[in-house]
């Protein structure tokens, strides 16, 4: 495992190598991951599995010119020759205006927030065998259970270190956890196949194997003799378990990059209120435990909590340095960060506050409509907002949930669903990107 200490060490000395090289200023990340995990089926152990790498980029700049390169050989002859191309490599790059380091008066000081990353205790080949099967066995337990396609735990420990040749070092660890049952309901032609899964960063968080399985026998169950849907407009309510995706959406928009390209359907709306008043969207970067907490951002820059959305409107855009030059705007800390390639653009920790209704009172006012508990495809439009996704889920009829129902498809374009976007009180912090039950009046649903 490539410990901080060393991650940092290599990081530095690689920059000192693209100085030499003739670099006109340079950063470097090293990535280390380990995992393993373990997969069991009808109660038989299916698959075993475990990981090392080790990784280090480089970005160089000569002038207004960059070049990216990455390796996972760390020997002296290596990290020379790997400086050596980078810096040839940016030389014969086309220029870039907006290219370039973090202002140096906006790098992070000091220690970095402890955010409780790291669970020290790792997990057994055998305590993970032992943790999938009995996921596995609670889900065959739930009655209308016919077949298995398994069970499986997971254990991840990675280690990130970024520095620049301008001042900024920095090193943090992470660990996550992870359990998993995936079980088949019914007979034949009318089988039914449903899942439960959690991850969290230590062990004691996440749910019992037992809970895991119960979850995923009752909704492959409750999913058997699905209905259809009639074709028209319809209130559409999305589980927490899909709701996070209409957030990504939003997320995907407001990133620099796009709005610098003017690519994407929330160009010129900054000032609009495209959301209820009452909507706040946060992005909690330093989140306790959260599975997208980040001490730095990937460029050095310190991260911090903001609201995405407040009373409704946008509060700015995301950006990583080169998208803020472009838009004439101040990094927002949200820059991301691979070996390889330029930095992107990412949220941490987002979730959209809870509403005041819970999530019978949400359904208890729909005289029709439908519960959507899984999306298919991937046909949104980033960007005119056009939304357009196949569905499964339990029909409601009369403020009650029904009977399940499938095969069907649920359409409008993203302002349009913002606006008329009613959030529950069901909000649970257990994903990278939470949500609380959603209603979301008028929506065009096509099913028989």
């Amino acid at each position: 495992m490539l410990e901080p200490a060393a991650a940092e060490a290599r990081c530095a000395q690689l920059i000192d190598l693209a100085r030499q090289a003739g670099a006109d200023a340079a950063d470097a990340v090293a990535i280390g991951n380990v995992s393993q995990s373990i997969a069991v089926r009808l109660g038989g152990l299916e698959d075993i599995e475990r990981s090392e790498s080790e990784a280090i980029g480089l970005r160089v700049f000569a002038g207004q010119r960059s070049a990216s390169i990455h390796a996972s050989d760390f020997s002296p002859a290596a990290m020379r020759e790997m400086a050596e191309r980078a810096v040839a490599m940016a030389r014969a790059a086309p220029e870039d205006i907006y290219a370039g380091l973090a202002p140096e008066e906006l790098l992070a000081r000091g220690p970095l927030p402890e955010l409780d990353l790291v669970d020290e205790s790792e997990p057994s080949p055998q305590d993970l065998r032992a943790a999938a099967q009995a996921a596995e066995d609670a889900a065959r337990a739930v009655s209308g259970v016919t077949n298995s396609e398994g069970g499986g735990a997971g254990y991840g420990c990675s280690t990130v270190a970024l520095a620049t040749s301008h001042g900024f070092s920095g090193t943090y660890r992470a660990t996550s956890h992870s359990l998993s049952a995936t079980v088949v309901a019914g007979t034949g032609a009318g089988k039914q196949r449903d899942y439960a899964w959690r991850q969290t960063r230590h062990a004691e968080d996440l749910l019992a194997p037992e809970a895991i399985g119960r979850l995923a026998g009752e909704r492959a169950v409750a999913r058997l003799d699905p209905g259809k849907l009639r074709s028209g407009p319809l209130p559409v309510v999305f589980d927490p378990r899909v709701a996070g995706s209409l957030l990504g959406h939003l997320i995907g928009a407001m990133s620099g990059p796009a709005i610098a390209r003017r690519a994407s359907f929330l160009l010129d709306r900054l000032e609009e209120e495209l959301f209820d008043p009452a909507v706040r969207i946060v992005d909690q970067p330093h989140r306790r435990r959260g599975l997208r907490s980040r001490p730095v951002d990937g460029e050095g820059l310190p991260t911090s909590e903001r609201a995405l959305v407040e009373h409704g409107r946008l509060t700015g855009w995301l950006a990583n340095v080169a998208a803020a030059r472009q838009l004439g705007i101040v990094p927002t800390g949200h820059a991301s960060r691979g070996v390889s390639g330029a930095p992107g653009v990412s949220t941490s920790n987002v979730h959209l506050e809870p509403g005041t209704l819970t999530r019978e009172e949400l359904i208890g006012g729909i005289a029709d409509g439908v519960l959507v508990t899984e999306l298919i495809g991937q046909g949104v439009n980033g960007v005119t907002g056009d939304y357009s996704r196949g569905a499964s889920g339990y029909r409601i009829v009369k403020g009650e949930i029904a009977g399940p129902v499938a095969e069907f498809t649920i359409a409008g374009n993203l302002l349009d669903m913002f606006r008329r976007l009613t959030p529950a009180s069901d909000l649970e912090l257990h994903r990278a990107i939470n949500a609380p039950t959603l209603l979301v009046e008028g929506m065009t649903v096509a099913g028989e």
